[in-house]
């Protein structure tokens, strides 16, 4: 309890946690008077020497006067002494609120931005986010985007907020892309969908879903994997474990682990699947091995969830990029919930725009499973943003719009093959005893190389080229120009930092 030193006080408590007092001082009259007022958000004091306001207090509770001078338990509030200026006197100045709060661990993938961006080298490479770059590195707006906004902006839309569920002509155009033309669950109108914030946001929802309905349910991902899935699935509540995906000694897919640890999982157990353009490997299961994932979860009782961010960007084709979560659908008939994101295939990446989708078993259902999903939108975000979902449906609807689309995804997603392909060969050049094929048999934006910690550390100090410790390069950031220089990098590491088994990640 805040108090004046060699001061009486006839302090009045009200339950409602507002305090008001008269303090006098010891000569009496009113030229000692001095009015406190107490609450848990702040102290003051009027009067000679005042006014002096304090901030925040912590509430306690403990023994303190009434107005009539019995003592009872009350909440009171934990100060500091601080004088105040202009008074000899001093006052008890309110602990912070947030004194308990830790440091939280940096991102693992963003802080490799930040590190970049001190680095003042000329020689210095990015390496670490998932972000296209032209030829010349720099951030790429698509010229299909370019149009669609001079589209929009020529339509005199207003901004006002849209419905929970997103904007209607970007939810039936993004269920559309993801599942196709043809899709049975379509045309049974067996399909939820809802807009949402990218991939992430979308993940997230799911997430929240699951916790709610699906509560003590597991949900099995991949090791490795993209660095906040563990994060989005275990902030909301959720039990996750890992399953086999990586086979280090191949720099391939450990297909027969990743088969054994989820027919050990236990029935209505949640598995995350990338649905194309594994983050971070790069490494895909086949066709064939898709339709084994596929009957596995039908036979165990899995439950899929897909992570869709790179559909039309892994291959060139959104077709084939999308296989795996159609093939599910419509020839397995299984639910399954999918997330979509266009920040990678669109460049979209601060218009966070993407989508929550699901498969049910009855339209039925349909209507249930939105509210729901409606439900945490709103009490997490409200509404979507508009302007990316107007982008979407202006060039997924346009037939026009549509095929330049698909012809700047292969565009982009060629150039990062062509770079694969000068990087294996500069590699090959300069350490032919290694086998550098898998740089061109992964897919999509990211190499998982293999590399250790401490050969990626000595790639940061020495060289200036920054990638995730864990050895992802994103190539969608480099250039051919500079394959040459990653190469050399990546070689000298490798030869004078040996790798060892304790130093794997």
């Amino acid at each position: 309890m805040s108090r004046v030193p060699n001061h009486n006080s006839n302090i009045t408590r009200r339950s409602g946690a507002k305090y008001s007092s008269a303090v006098h001082g010891g000569g009496g009259g009113s030229h000692g008077r001095v009015a406190v007022s107490l609450s848990p958000a702040s102290a003051s004091f009027s009067g000679p020497g005042f006014p002096v306001t304090l901030g925040p207090a912590k509430m306690m509770t403990g023994p303190a006067l009434s107005s009539s001078g019995v003592v009872s338990s009350v909440p009171s509030w934990s100060t500091s002494t601080r004088r105040t200026p202009g008074s000899s006197s001093c006052v008890r100045a309110a602990a912070s609120f947030f004194q308990e709060v830790e440091q939280a661990p940096p991102d693992p993938i963003l802080g490799v931005t930040e590190a970049f961006k001190k680095d003042s080298s000329p020689d210095k490479l990015n390496l670490g986010v998932g972000a296209y770059r032209t030829e010349n590195l720099e951030p790429l707006v698509l010229d299909v985007v370019k149009k669609a906004e001079e589209r929009i902006m020529s339509q005199n839309n207003n901004k006002e907020y849209l419905a929970v569920e997103g904007f209607a002509p970007f939810r039936e155009v993004t269920a559309r892309l993801l599942l196709g033309d043809d899709s049975k669950a379509l045309k049974e109108k067996r399909v939820v969908t809802l807009q949402s914030l990218s991939g992430t946001g979308s993940l997230r929802i799911g997430a929240a879903f699951l916790a709610k309905f699906r509560a003590g349910t597991t949900v099995y991902i991949s090791n490795p994997t993209w660095g906040n899935h563990f994060n989005i699935f275990g902030d909301a509540g959720l039990e996750t474990a890992k399953y086999r995906y990586f086979d280090a000694k191949t720099i391939g897919l450990d297909f027969d682990g990743m088969v054994e640890d989820l027919s050990a999982a236990p029935a209505g157990s949640v598995v995350i699947l990338h649905g194309c353009a594994h983050n971070p490997t790069g490494v895909d299961p086949t066709k064939e091995q898709w339709k084994k994932i596929a009957q596995l979860c039908k036979d165990k009782g899995l439950f899929p969830f897909f992570d869709v961010a790179y559909q039309g960007f892994a291959s060139g084709s959104l077709e084939e990029d999308a296989w795996a979560p159609r093939h599910f659908a419509d020839e397995m008939g299984l639910e399954i919930i999918v997330s979509q994101s266009y920040s990678k295939n669109l460049g979209l990446y601060g218009e966070r725009v993407g989508a929550l989708n699901a498969v049910v078993s009855s339209a039925d259902e349909v209507p249930k499973v939105l509210s729901q999903w409606k439900r945490i939108a709103r009490a997490t975000y409200s509404n979507p943003p508009t302007h990316g979902a107007r982008i979407v449906t202006e060039v997924v609807g346009d037939d026009a719009l549509f095929s330049e689309w698909k012809k700047e995804m292969e565009e982009m997603s060629g150039r990062i093959i062509n770079v694969r392909a000068a990087l294996q060969k500069a590699l090959e050049s300069r350490m032919p005893e290694k086998d550098w094929t898998f740089i061109t048999r992964q897919i999509g934006m990211f190499s998982y190389t293999g590399m250790t910690k401490e050969q990626v550390e000595h790639m940061w100090e020495k060289w200036h080229v920054y990638c995730t410790k864990d050895g992802r390069l994103s190539l969608a950031g480099l250039s051919l120009s500079r394959a040459d220089y990653l190469a050399d990098a990546m070689v000298d590491a490798i030869n004078t930092v040996p790798a060892s088994p304790q130093s794997k990640m």
